[in-house]
């Protein structure tokens, strides 16, 4: 079957269209655009729902439908959100294995399930994180150069490669959680696994450049609030930086962890997040964000075409904000002064 990939924005709605699938991308749950990210989804990635709802594909993709004319292959569009991450590469690899097949099977639903925990960052913080499949395919992304397609296409590529393997080895009775085994003597995965290893030290670095903060954040689960440590960092140079800060109770001065994790990356992105596990959100920050941006973009006549994105969906439920798709106007400053108002008027 020939398969072409198209990348967008996240935040792009898409209607249903004939030998196309959109997803992890388009604002809605349907035959043919699945997508997670809608305040009505499910609590649910878009793997996790395709393995959940297998027919929002194969009611969608026919197989006569996809064939071309005499002996012409099967065409089928497949659209997706830029930079595709774990989830996306497993959802496109779950879709082509389902028209193939036209059966969800358990080893399907058991990558699947890994890439829910993935795409909550829910893995256990006590998994060895060089021998997991989430970091070694972020190691192997890592790699990839050129221009933003060409690192589109190649991380589609790469991703359903590494999801064959899972899928093989799944099959063959292999733990995917966590297995050091299952990737030892493949030099490419071994390497990955070394990347993973040496990114801690990567991270140590980082740290000493890094801005420590206490806050408070409401908590997810009723009234009130919790004092959680907090982490900006610049450009870090880490890959797993997330990963190894929620880990971090060495350097976190309440011992479990950076909470919240603020990273910027060239002085317009800026991605806010918090560890799911400590009960905690940002619900109401990105509100925030986005009056001081208007008000910050009407005095230099920018227009404001995109907002902060607040993780308003129950999957994310609120912990995660994200900067306009065309950079803040916001200065760093400004955005670190209205994290600690947000924390002080709780």
């Amino acid at each position: 079957m020939e398969v072409t990939y198209e990348f967008v924005h996240y935040g792009k709605e898409f209607e249903p269209e004939k030998n196309t699938l959109v997803l992890d991308v388009g604002m809605k749950t349907a035959p043919g655009v699945i997508d997670h990210h809608h305040p009505t989804a499910e609590v649910e990635c878009t793997a996790s729902l395709i393995a959940k709802y297998p027919n929002l594909v194969l009611d969608h993709i026919k197989r006569k439908d996809i064939c071309g004319e005499g002996d012409e292959p099967p065409q089928l569009r497949i659209i997706t959100h830029r930079l595709p991450d774990f989830d996306a590469v497993a959802s496109i690899f779950l879709a082509l294995k389902l028209i193939e097949t036209g059966q969800l099977d358990p080893f399907m639903d058991k990558i699947a399930q890994y890439t829910k925990m993935v795409d909550s960052a829910s893995l256990p913080k006590t998994l060895e994180l060089s021998a997991t499949p989430y970091s070694i395919l972020r190691a192997l992304f890592t790699r990839i150069r050129n221009g933003e397609e060409a690192v589109n296409q190649e991380r589609v590529r790469e991703g359903l490669k590494f999801m064959n393997f899972l899928y093989s080895k799944s099959k063959e009775g292999h733990d995917i959680l966590q297995n050091r085994v299952l990737f030892s003597g493949i030099d490419r995965y071994e390497s990955a696994m070394r990347k993973v290893e040496n990114d801690y030290f990567n991270y140590l670095y980082d740290l000493t450049l890094a801005q420590k903060i206490v806050l408070f954040l409401p908590l997810t689960s009723g009234q009130g609030k919790k004092k959680v440590d907090g982490l900006i960092i610049k450009n870090p140079g880490n890959f797993l930086l997330k990963e190894w800060a929620r880990r971090d109770r060495e350097n976190s001065s309440l011992n479990e962890g950076f909470t919240l994790v603020m990273t910027i990356f060239g002085n317009k992105r800026y991605i806010i997040g918090v560890d799911r596990e400590k009960g905690v959100n940002l619900r109401g920050f990105a509100d925030l964000l986005n009056k001081k941006e208007e008000e910050k973009r009407m005095v230099s006549e920018r227009p404001l075409g995109f907002q902060w994105y607040g993780g308003d969906c129950p999957f994310f439920d609120y912990r995660i904000v994200d900067s306009p798709q065309d950079g803040t106007s916001l200065r760093h400053e400004e955005i670190v002064d209205a994290l600690l108002s947000f924390s002080e008027n709780l």
